[in-house]
């Protein structure tokens, strides 16, 4: 029971769960806002370019 109790109090491996958290809700926040972030990033490049981009234009990539 004692080495159960020491394994709970150890923290060695906190950093990495924390980062990984963060990158999961990293990508939950860019998975909810993705046409905002589509559109805000159309809307800079077009510009910079000097021409508007509409986003419903752009071709979605999926990952199979």
């Amino acid at each position: 029971m004692k080495m159960f109790k020491d394994f709970l109090k150890e923290e060695d491996g906190l950093g990495t769960v924390e980062i990984v958290l963060l990158i999961a809700v990293l990508v939950g926040l860019a998975l909810l806002f993705k046409k905002h972030i589509v559109k805000f990033v159309a809307d800079i490049l077009g510009n910079i370019k000097g021409n508007e981009i509409d986003p419903d234009t752009i071709k979605e990539t999926s990952v199979e």
